[in-house]
């Protein structure tokens, strides 16, 4: 189990303020086979790359790798961890993704950690914000990361009859 960090929380204003800046590294994940082999399972994808240790052996990788959705599914729980809280939201969703890129393979075994830079804060209606994340993915003892996506997420404010900044 990973430790929780202390959470920060921002008003909208204040989180918009700090646009191109590095605000959160969740800890670090293992992404054994055991996880791997759920995914595939879960997913329906059995491609002897992810689940077949012998044979994924004899492959460029040298044994068995997780695959680029869970990698990516993983965000998450990493985001939940790392990103700050908005003040005043309810809830908030995954919006979905502008850009996605697998850059490397993350073998059996790693260890992997997301890293998020605020992009953009912006109000797509009354009471409803839009946040776009620079995110990536680590791999533990690797320079290149597993993965970078451009990740948006939408978040609803609690209306008090004030008017919400337009950021």
């Amino acid at each position: 189990m990973n430790p929780a960090p202390e959470l920060r929380s921002y008003s909208v204003d204040a989180l918009a303020a700090r646009t191109g800046k590095e605000l959160g590294v969740s800890s670090w994940y293992l992404i054994d086979q055991a996880r791997i082999d759920a995914f595939a399972e879960v997913t329906q994808d059995h491609q002897f790359i992810h689940v077949d240790p012998v044979r994924a052996q004899k492959t460029p990788f040298g044994g068995t790798i997780a695959h680029g959705f869970l990698t990516l599914s993983l965000l998450s729980v990493m985001g939940q961890e790392a990103q700050p809280t908005i003040e005043g939201a309810q809830m908030g969703i995954n919006y979905g993704f502008d850009r996605v890129r697998f850059l490397s393979p993350v073998k059996a075994g790693s260890r992997v950690r997301g890293r998020f830079v605020l992009s953009r804060v912006s109000q797509a209606r009354p009471g409803e914000i839009d946040i776009a994340w620079a995110a990536s993915v680590e791999i533990e003892g690797e320079e290149r990361p597993a993965l970078k996506a451009d990740w948006l997420n939408r978040f609803y404010l609690v209306q008090t009859g004030k008017e919400q900044s337009a950021c």
